[in-house]
């Protein structure tokens, strides 16, 4: 019998060098998504009507987007670094663009979160000027919101990393999903109004759909998606996204069942965020996740 293949390469190292990233980068892909979904939640909380709706996604998204500056910053290293990637604007760049697409939605959320404190403020011209700058502000980082949650995708699947790079159709649909899934959450668990159930279900949709393409169809390269931490991260955000989406159409009556999927949907998506970028990193690592996909490109191209 002829023993299994063992791949390996010089002197024990990756072939292709892992990202430098730790998991200050995974946290920045969820908060980037929860920013991104509550601004939508925030946008059609004020369209339909619901200030309570509105209020939560606006104060979440500004809270979301504060945690995500301060995990890239603590990964880039140096908060300076962040400042001198704004004197370029490079197209080719996922990394430069996701920087001014983030300094853009920042202004755009902090003035609509801003625009919420309107009562509170004492002089009248204030509380008069804020509330229409906050409605324009909201709708502008909504706009922006379906870039902010999905450019990391193209971030992740722009490198060399073998189970990221070929993960790239289905990426966006699962961080696009995900987005929604977490900001409906915010809403749940906050005003649980029938358009936020059906956000739910919309994102969970997306990040279910993604996810199994992703984990079922790309060979050999989905196989770091389904072993390991990163198979368990999956698994379990997968759960947490049904059971997460049953407790929103089914609980409608009931707050505390609202509230209960609103904390699934949210740990869900770090789960989902978690796993993605374990599993591209695992497959860094190893070197087969190399070594076989080129093996096998090569044997197509002789035949």
């Amino acid at each position: 019998m002829v023993p299994k293949a063992d791949f390996r390469s010089y002197y024990g190292r990756p072939i292709v060098r892992p990202a430098p990233w730790t998991h200050d980068v995974a946290a920045y892909l969820f908060t980037g998504g929860l920013a991104a979904g509550s601004a939508l939640l925030a946008a059609g909380g004020q369209a339909t009507g619901r200030p309570r709706t509105r209020r939560a996604g606006r104060v979440a998204a500004l809270g979301a987007l504060g945690a995500s500056t301060y995990f890239l910053v603590a990964d880039l290293g140096r908060p300076e670094r962040f400042h001198h990637m704004l004197r370029v604007a490079k197209p080719t760049s996922p990394m430069s663009m996701g920087t001014w697409i983030l300094s853009a939605f920042g202004a755009a959320a902090g003035t609509a979160a801003l625009a919420e404190a309107a009562p509170l403020v004492p002089t009248r011209l204030a509380r008069r000027v804020l509330p229409p700058v906050g409605a324009v502000a909201g709708l502008g980082a909504a706009a922006v919101a379906p870039a902010l949650a999905t450019y990391t995708a193209v971030l992740l699947a722009d490198t060399a990393t073998p189970s990221w790079h070929a993960a790239y159709p289905e990426l966006p649909f699962v961080f696009a999903g995900s987005a929604l899934a977490s900001g409906a959450g915010v809403g749940l668990i906050a005003d649980p109004a029938p358009p936020t159930r059906r956000m739910a279900v919309l994102g969970a949709a997306l990040e279910l759909w993604g996810a199994h393409r992703i984990e079922t169809t790309k060979g050999i390269l989905s196989e770091p998606y389904a072993t390991g931490r990163p198979g368990r991260l999956l698994r379990a955000g997968r759960a947490l996204t049904a059971a997460g989406v049953a407790g929103a159409v089914l609980g409608r009556r009931s707050r505390v069942v609202s509230a209960l999927s609103g904390l699934s949907l949210l740990t869900a998506s770090a789960l989902t965020r978690f796993g993605i970028f374990d599993g591209g990193m695992a497959s860094a690592k190893d070197p087969k996740y190399t070594v076989v996909p080129q093996r096998e490109r090569l044997s197509v191209k002789e035949s």
